[in-house]
């Protein structure tokens, strides 16, 4: 039995909200059970010197966590002066699983920024924010392509994330923060809303995966991406 009584293969109740940052070209509020993230997306005309003049767009990410996202304060990063090996893994993450998916030579030497700042953390931060960040990505598309700034179909697929372990022996699907330190394996998956993994990372916690679980793994990762596409359309429809 899961602490949260779920089957092994039921996702956590998952809401997308968009347009709840009005003054960012694009924005979601995204809830994966208790963990909450919030990701805007902002639009500039300035791109990194090694990008200008190549008529090519781009897509970066940036991801952080709140003092109190987690049952004790955290000390914010600015703070300390440096970001955590963890945020700049998180952040870069986020952003090849968006560049995935995007056209660059469509996109026109425009560069959107995603920004991913962590309300409540659960579990599930960084699957969470690629999910409630492709939802930011298309409302800052749709901006530019109503200002005629982009030169063609920017976006090739839909992108999307999910967590999957193996708990108490069993593998499952979206693990909470009391499955995440306790599951043997761990794994995140990253998908296109056509089924092609962008990403794969897993860790044997305690004990070694065998293939076959592997698998199972592969195959929960890929029900729940079709889940979160299916909610994804639906909110930008």
């Amino acid at each position: 039995m899961r602490p949260s009584g779920r089957q092994p293969d039921e996702m956590r109740a998952v809401t997308l909200e968009r347009n709840v940052a009005p003054k960012a070209e694009g924005s979601c509020l995204v809830t994966f059970g208790r963990t909450k993230v919030f990701v805007t997306a902002s639009v500039e005309t300035t791109l990194p010197s090694w990008r200008r003049g190549s008529g090519l767009g781009w897509v970066t990410a940036e991801y952080g966590m709140l003092p109190r996202a987690t049952d004790s304060r955290n000390r914010r990063e600015a703070a300390a002066g440096k970001q955590t090996g963890r945020t700049q893994e998180i952040q870069r993450l986020i952003g090849r699983a968006l560049r995935a998916v995007v056209d660059m030579q469509a996109l026109g030497e425009n560069q959107i920024t995603i920004d991913c700042d962590v309300l409540e953390a659960d579990g599930g931060t960084r699957t969470a924010s690629i999910t409630g960040a492709y939802v930011a990505l298309v409302e800052a598309i749709r901006w530019l392509e109503e200002r005629k700034l982009t030169k063609g179909v920017v976006l090739r697929d839909s992108v999307a994330a999910i967590s999957c372990g193996i708990y108490r022996g069993a593998p499952v699907l979206d693990l909470d923060y009391l499955e995440d330190v306790e599951a043997h394996t761990d794994a995140n998956f990253v998908l296109t809303g056509g089924g092609k993994f962008v990403e794969i990372q897993g860790t044997a916690e305690q004990v070694p995966f065998s293939r076959d679980e592997l698998n199972s793994l592969m195959t929960l990762a890929e029900k729940g991406i079709g889940e979160l596409t299916a909610i994804q359309q639906a909110v930008l429809a």
